[in-house]
């Protein structure tokens, strides 16, 4: 699953060590994220020696100390980390008092503006082309995840309001990014996901403001080979499309339902990154029905190690491991049970590091 950061690399010729934040977090993030730790410790030499910092954060966590996210995890990965793997939260559905969710907060504090989501399926003649191949850009520091709520009572009962927000700085630099993504593929077509029949005001905003970027200033007719078109966010579930930019809950939405495309969440990878900083991040949850018993699939997790890496400009690396991963799925004899099969997490990621 080959996936080229449209950021500058990161990485330097002098780097002696490369430290990795590693934030399991709840449920099977604490199954899975090992494996994406195997994966990178199964490519040897080829990279700077990696050094795992473990680091706390999660729901869990919350309900032990009455923080998600301690100000120490943020310290040590704008500090010491030169990138940052995380596992899966557990968010509950009803409102826990004093309780935000780590992983949105972390996008925010780290500035984080893009979650970039690849679903692509894997042909069983590696020479075919994969049926399913596309990637949700989706802008990951705005929108209704600002958490800005109230209730009141009215006339007629309990009121409940949230405020959306969606700014033109967020707007054009998700939108740039999608632009530089959708260059790079062998369709150039960009489709900017909005919902603005209804939301006018709001995704009015960022769909004028993406769709203005071929013909800002200093852009200089770069993005000429790209075809923008748009869509509703509610045909676009079913009417999937090539590169797709959208505000956080579309996105959200969008690459969750994607992933059906593919046969399971447990397959999706996703980084989160700024402009000086790469998180991996499994589209998949915590699954508190499954944790504990080593049956989750690690491959999402595994994936998105490679994402980092080719991210901070190990492309060499991520192929490694994006090849060994596709090559246990196309052959099929050890997967966990969402993909029809029997085998163990452990199995899995043994399979696929002793192929890297």
């Amino acid at each position: 699953m080959v996936f080229r950061a449209p950021i500058r690399s990161m990485a330097t010729a002098t780097r002696q060590s490369l430290k990795i934040g590693m934030l399991p977090a709840d449920g099977i993030g604490r199954e899975v994220l090992p494996g994406a730790k195997a994966a990178i410790l199964a490519l040897g030499s080829s990279i700077p020696k990696p050094e795992f910092i473990d680091l706390l954060a999660g729901f869990e966590y919350f309900t032990k100390t009455g923080t998600a996210l301690p100000d120490e995890t943020v310290e040590v990965l704008k500090n010491e980390c030169d990138c940052a793997l995380f596992g899966a939260v557990s968010s509950p559905s009803q409102k826990v008092a004093g309780y935000s969710s780590p992983i949105v907060a972390l996008r925010k504090k780290m500035d984080l503006y893009a979650n970039i989501r690849p679903v692509k399926s894997v042909s069983f003649n590696p020479e075919e082309k994969p049926g399913v191949d596309l990637v949700v850009i989706r802008e990951n520091t705005e929108c209704l995840y600002v958490k800005q709520e109230t209730q009141t009572v009215g006339e007629h009962g309990k009121e409940a309001r949230a405020t959306r927000l969606i700014t033109e700085r967020a707007s054009r630099r998700i939108g740039e990014m999608a632009f530089k993504m959708a260059l790079e593929r062998p369709r150039k077509h960009l489709t900017v996901i909005h919902k603005s029949n209804v939301l006018s005001v709001t995704d009015g905003l960022f769909r004028e403001t993406v769709r203005a970027i071929p013909t800002s200033p200093g852009v200089d007719g770069k993005y000429d080979g790209v075809t923008i078109a748009e869509q509703l966010v509610d045909s676009a579930v079913y009417r999937i499309y090539d590169v797709m930019v959208a505000p956080n809950l579309y996105g959200d939405i969008l690459s969750d339902a994607a992933a059906a495309l593919v046969g399971s969440l447990g397959l999706v990878p996703s980084v989160n990154a700024g402009d000086s900083f790469v998180m991996g991040e499994p589209v998949h949850g915590s699954a508190p029905d499954i944790a504990g018993q080593n049956i989750a699939n690690p491959l999402a997790a595994i994936r998105s190690a490679a994402m980092m890496l080719r991210h901070i400009g190990y492309g060499d690396g991520a192929d490694r491991i994006e090849r060994a991963v596709d090559s246990v799925l196309r052959e099929g004899k050890v997967l966990t049970p969402d993909l029809g099969g029997k085998s163990k997490t452990s199995e899995v990621v043994d399979e696929v590091t002793k192929r890297i």
